[in-house]
């Protein structure tokens, strides 16, 4: 039986997930290449085009896919069996659907997270792992990137961020944010949503062209404030024990961590700190880089990243 038995390039298709779950997949380059599944971030923010442009599709045998609630997977910002249980079962659904052994697992920020709590439930399914900003979601990081590090780095945006709450809201902002946007009514939850949106996505550029809340009230729904809002009030449903206490078990599985020195959303304290505890991890700096995989610096070293890997193993840089 080939290698690529089961492995079909495809442009895009659903896959039912169950539990209503519809989940939006693409398959590319070699069905003989090595395997490799991109986990996208958020959580709720959907595969982009220029994800594919990772690998190199004469090496590699690529399935992207839109996680539940995100993208174009159905339903569209479904909260209902929704957990980074699900996710993981869903990576493992894919695997087996394409007849893939082990693979390569790529992810970046949520993907990052979801990467490792992957890894470390199947281990024995990972040939390796190329994580850019990790996050391991948990409430303190939430707390620097919401609290400390955007009233240091942007003040006027962090009274922007908390004006957008009523005045009795504001001691405690995570958890208010995370009500509002959660609350059935749209007068409650889009203002908070757009806020929340809009303060994220100045956090994640290096040098964002607008860097104060002006929140429009004909704007299209943020889906990933509202996926966000779902896994971090629920403290990502990773458990009590979490991702970097369980480092343990990643140990032996190569990787490389891409890092932004300014990444005002994932820090480099917390790769350093992964890497402390995961001795196989290579960390890749990206100078005058912030969050963003858009960025040329991270994409080059993510890029470059993904093709140390090779069919029998792990290469130099």
């Amino acid at each position: 039986m080939s290698a690529a038995q089961g492995r079909t390039p495809q442009a895009g298709f659903h896959l039912d997930a169950g539990d209503g779950h519809q989940i939006w997949v693409a398959a590319l380059g070699d069905p003989n290449g090595i395997p490799a599944v991109f986990l996208h971030g958020g959580p709720g923010g959907g595969c982009q085009p220029s994800n594919a442009n990772l690998f190199d599709p004469q090496r590699f045998f690529t399935v992207l896919f839109d996680q539940r609630g995100a993208g174009r997977s159905l339903p569209r910002g479904g909260l209902q069996a929704n957990t980074t249980a699900h996710l993981i079962a869903d990576i493992e659904r894919l695997r087996e659907h394409f007849g893939v052994q082990k693979w390569l697992v790529v992810g970046g920020s949520w993907g990052a997270t979801l990467a490792l709590a992957y890894a470390q439930a199947h281990r024995e399914r990972v040939t390796g792992l190329v994580l850019r900003a990790v996050f391991l979601g948990t409430a303190a990081e939430l707390d620097w990137a919401f609290g400390t590090g955007l009233r240091t780095f942007y003040p006027a945006l962090y009274e922007d961020f908390l004006a957008a709450l009523p005045q009795d809201e504001r001691h405690d902002p995570l958890p208010a944010y995370y009500r509002r946007i959660l609350d059935p009514d749209p007068v409650i939850h889009m203002p908070a949503a757009l806020a929340w949106h809009d303060t994220e996505r100045v956090l994640s550029e290096v040098a964002p062209t607008q860097t104060r809340l002006s929140i429009l009230p004909d704007r299209s729904r943020p889906n990933s404030a509202f996926v966000e809002a779902h896994y971090f009030q629920n403290d990502c449903f990773l458990g009590q024990s979490g991702l970097l206490e369980n480092a343990h078990k990643l140990r032996g599985i190569p990787g490389v961590i891409v890092q932004g020195r300014y990444d005002l959303l994932c820090p480099p304290a917390t790769s350093f700190a992964l890497a402390q505890a995961w001795p196989q991890a290579d960390i890749v700096m990206a100078e005058v880089s912030g969050h963003s995989l858009q960025h040329p610096a991270v994409h080059h070293h993510v890029k470059a990243a993904i093709a140390r890997f090779r069919g029998d193993g792990f290469g130099p840089t």
